[in-house]
């Protein structure tokens, strides 16, 4: 038997322990045979095996090569593909064109990895994560919320996001100091309006909610001069948590018909 694994910080370890809790999760993905299944950050396998109790194979995306080295001893290679890798750099499009990605994705590397996902939606069919509940509030948060922000803005417009659950910090070991949730993302159609410049859609969301507090027309800066606010149907005085993705996709196309780059 292998000895105890040791939690590391910068890795943001956090195991999943509560059976129930796992369950609930396997039960909201629903795995099936022949599906195409990557799950981020297995750890010490809590939501690894119940996943190979579904299926006949498996492919996990490891950091920690200790862990790494512990899957490969605990199951066979032509169930379970161990990608040794940060997932920040691991290309999605590899595993296939339907592919569903799950974890218990560290909190520390939490929005860049989901911003990083989002240049694989043509390649995923849906992703099913755990993280803290606050950032699963933020993404799902409508226009006029107080978590309505960037993060809201730039997920919403590539997925559809259902918040499924709480998940309280006594189910990990070591627990964590915030609460956890559980969260479904579908990428939207390619037939959904999406920006004519990608880039320039967020650098708009970024800069937009920099200065929250502000008016757009002035948190935006030379930008705002260039803008037909009526059209877009924004109100001179609105802040930038009061649009909706729609619009702020208007003013992007805007920009971008303006000449500005991404």
């Amino acid at each position: 038997m292998p000895a105890a694994h040791q939690a590391r910080k910068r890795f943001g370890q956090h195991f999943l322990v509560d059976e129930a809790v796992i369950y609930g999760i396997v039960k909201a993905i629903a795995p099936k045979p022949g599906e195409v299944v990557v799950e981020i950050g297995p750890g010490l396998s809590a939501l690894t095996q119940p996943l190979l109790d579904r299926l006949p194979q498996l492919t996990v995306v490891e950091i920690d090569r200790d862990l790494a080295a512990r899957l490969r001893q605990r199951h066979a290679s032509e169930r379970l593909r161990v990608v040794e890798a940060d997932a920040l750099t691991v290309d999605f499009s590899q595993f296939g064109q339907d592919v569903r990605v799950v974890g218990n994705l560290p909190y520390n590397i939490s929005s860049p990895l989901l911003f990083h996902l989002m240049d694989f939606t043509a390649c995923v069919r849906d992703q099913h994560f755990m993280l803290q509940r606050e950032v699963i509030d933020r993404m799902v948060a409508e226009p006029g919320s107080a978590d309505y922000g960037r993060l809201s803005v730039m997920l919403q417009s590539r997925y559809r996001m259902s918040k499924l659950f709480d998940v309280p910090p006594e189910a990990f070991d070591p627990p964590p100091k915030v609460v956890s949730a559980v969260v479904r993302m579908e990428p939207l159609p390619e037939s959904h309006p999406r920006a004519k410049n990608e880039a320039l859609f967020a650098q708009l969301a970024a800069r937009a909610f920099a200065q929250r507090r502000k008016m757009l027309r002035r948190s935006l800066g030379n930008w705002a001069g260039l803008l037909d606010w009526e059209a877009a149907g924004v109100e001179p005085t609105a802040r930038a948590e009061t649009l909706s993705v729609a619009q702020f996709i208007a003013l992007a196309d805007q920009l971008h018909e303006a000449g500005v780059k991404g």
